[in-house]
Order: structure tokens, then sequence, then C-alpha cells
């Protein structure tokens, strides 16, 4: 039976009867993966216990590319680790950078949590190129002591912060929770919108522009390789790495555990694996009530830095009003590839280039509850 008969089978349920062992695996995350989101336990060193939130931010593909040298008292040195990069799907690195600015906040929000203020300094031997980042310190944070700072309410919201990928409701937003949200990011100098259900022809545009830019990264060889690195499928996978793109489905574990599907070869346009996650990516497209976006004029670094700050904010607001996000990243990315959905989506949002850049561009709405993503811990963050 070759490959594409196999999966149709496993559509249609005949593997899954024959399998009884297949139907009784867990699909459960497990608990070592996630014990991070539990929060620091019984830690004395205040830096140790405020960056414990930090690297619960989101980051493009999880990839946790934080590292942080303590050595200094009183002090966090943060750098990439140029080791976790998307060379592919992020050429530039701009994704990695906003990723760098989720942890920033949340790092600045735990420390206020602790009545300390963080005096944070954005690339203090210099920042990087536009094409490439290097082994340059990204930031270099103080915290001191500091009786004005007031406590943020968005860190009440933290632990329950989820990157939601299911199918959303299909209903409205109420205009409350999007002001909230604007007014989450709006310390930031960066440009926020969004298009709903009353809009009808606007977010079908919205859709296709998605649409076509996740087709293209599905066929790309390249991409799709990329993708497939950093996919972790099974218990044993996702609890050794706790990063990248955790699948624990029992169909997905069987096809790998019976060599049925290969991460280490380039799968065909047409083969059956691609058209069902274009599939399925799609039919969850469709349950999409309202899309959110973010631009920036100009796009150095710090302003990269200071839209990934904006975004988690505005994530943070998201979940204290029962909202789902989902960043939809595949027209925002820069490989020739994606050249055309670039383009549409940045003619659509009014952000001509290279004036403008959209920073982020992410599904909205009402979601079923999920649980955390893998994290590594904060150990393995910490250079020595």
């Amino acid at each position: 039976m070759n490959r594409r008969s196999f999966i149709r089978l496993l559509g249609g349920g005949l593997v899954l009867a024959a399998v009884p062992s297949l139907t009784s695996c867990s699909s459960e995350v497990p608990p070592k993966a996630i014990a991070a989101w539990k929060g620091p336990e019984n830690e004395t060193d205040v830096r140790k216990w405020i960056l414990s939130y930090a690297i619960l931010a989101p980051h493009s593909h999880n990839l946790q590319s934080w590292l942080v040298d303590l050595r200094r008292p009183q002090e966090i040195i943060l750098y990439c680790d140029t080791n976790r990069l998307l060379p592919e799907t992020d050429p530039y690195s701009r994704q990695i950078m906003m990723s760098h600015g989720t942890f920033l906040e949340l790092l600045e929000l735990a420390a206020m949590e602790r009545g300390l203020r963080a005096t944070i300094e954005l690339f203090p031997e210099g920042e990087f190129a536009p094409e490439k980042i290097d082994n340059r310190p990204v930031a270099h944070i103080r915290l001191s002591a500091d009786a004005t700072v007031k406590k943020d309410p968005l860190f009440s919201h933290l632990l329950s912060r989820r990157t939601n990928r299911e199918n959303y409701e299909m209903r409205d937003i109420p205009e409350e929770a999007f002001r909230d949200i604007e007014a989450s990011a709006a310390t930031y100098p960066i440009r926020l919108g969004r298009v709903g259900m009353n809009e009808s022809d606007l977010l079908r545009r919205h859709l296709a522009i998605a649409a076509e830019a996740w087709r293209i990264e599905m066929i790309t060889p390249r991409t799709i390789m990329e993708s497939y690195r950093l996919l972790r499928v099974g218990p044993d996978e996702i609890a050794k790495y706790r990063d990248g793109i955790s699948i624990n489905k029992p169909i997905l574990r069987f096809l790998v555990a019976t060599g049925l599907f290969d991460r280490s070869k380039v799968p065909s346009p047409d083969d059956s694996g691609i058209k069902s996650q274009i599939e399925d990516f799609n039919t969850k497209l469709e349950k999409t009530p309202a899309f959110f976006w973010m631009i920036s004029e100009g796009n150095d670094r710090k302003t990269q830095i200071n839209a990934g700050r904006a975004y988690v904010r505005a994530q943070l607001a998201a979940t204290k009003h029962g909202l789902a996000m989902q960043p939809i990243s595949q027209a925002l990315q820069e490989y020739p590839e994606q050249a055309k959905p670039y383009a549409q989506i940045h003619q659509l949002l009014d952000a001509p280039v290279p004036r403008y850049t959209v920073q982020m561009w992410a599904r909205l709405g009402y979601a079923p509850i999920i649980g955390p993503s893998p994290r590594r811990g904060l150990s393995e963050h910490i250079v020595s």
C-alpha cells in the first residue's frame, strides 16, 4: 500500500479501527514539557523569579531563542541564541526580534510585580544590521527598587496566555474588548487595526491572502523542511526538546513510528499530507470572525522589539476578555516566494513599503480553551 492510499484509509478510520492501541494513546502534552507554566517555586533570586515569567512569552515557531547572562548582580544581559533562528521563513530575523520584544515586556511586567523598576537599554553595543543579527547583546536590564512602581493588571493574565490555532466561534467581538486591546498597546508607536464580521467583504480579502500565503509556505521545499525540522511528534520528543511545533495526535505518531511520515524528505506539492494541512488550515481560517494587526513606521531593530512588546500586551488584554489570538505570519515573511501576498497585505492595510511594515497580523475571536505550549525551563536560557 502506498503512503497516499494509507493516509486516505486513516481519514476513513479503517486503520484506527484495526489498531486499538492507537486510539487509546493520550494526546496530552507531557507534564515535564509544560512545568514552567506553574511559575517560579521557592525562587530566592529575584532575577530568576522575573525570568521564569519572561520565558513564557510567545516566540516564532516556539524556538525560545533567549539567552541571559546573570553574572553581574542586579543586572540581566539578554542575547539571542543564533543557533535558534529561522533563516528560511524569517530571513532577516524580524520575527525573532519581535519575540525578544515579547520576552522583555513580560520581564518588565514581572519586575513591576515585585516593586522593581527594570531599566532596559536596547542594543548596548550597537544595533544589529537590517539583514542579519549577531552575538552582541539585545538588551541590558538593570533592576532597582522603586516605591513609585505600580503593578500592571495585565500580569494577572500571563499564565493564561495562549496561542490558539483552533476553530474560532463566528460571533461578534464587543467594541469594548477591541478598545481595551488597542489601549493596552498604546505605549508603543504602533498603528493598530482590525476587521470584523460587520465588514464581510473586507474580511474575505484577508482570508484569501492568508490562505494563499499558507499554501506557498507548504509547497516551498526549504520552508516546509524548516518546519519539519522543528516538529516534535509524540510525548518523548516533546518532553526531550520542549520547543518547536508539538504534535501529540495518535495518528501522526503512528505514521512517524511506521515510517509513513518521513521528516527528512521534501514532500511533493501534491503530497496527501501537504494537501491535508492546507485544507485543515483553510477550514480554520473560515472560522475566523476578526483579524487584528500592527503596523510600524520604519523597520529597524528597535522598532521590531517594540512591536513585539506591543503585541504581547495586546494578547494579554485579549486574554482578559476571554479572546484568543493566533499570528498569521506567512504573508508578512520576507522570502521571495511570498512577495505577492506580502505586497497584497501591505496594500490592503494601507501600509506602503518601505515606509511601513506590517509587524503582526493575527486571527482574533472566542475559541475553545487549550493548554500551554512546551517551555524548556529557565536553566537552559542562562549562559555561564
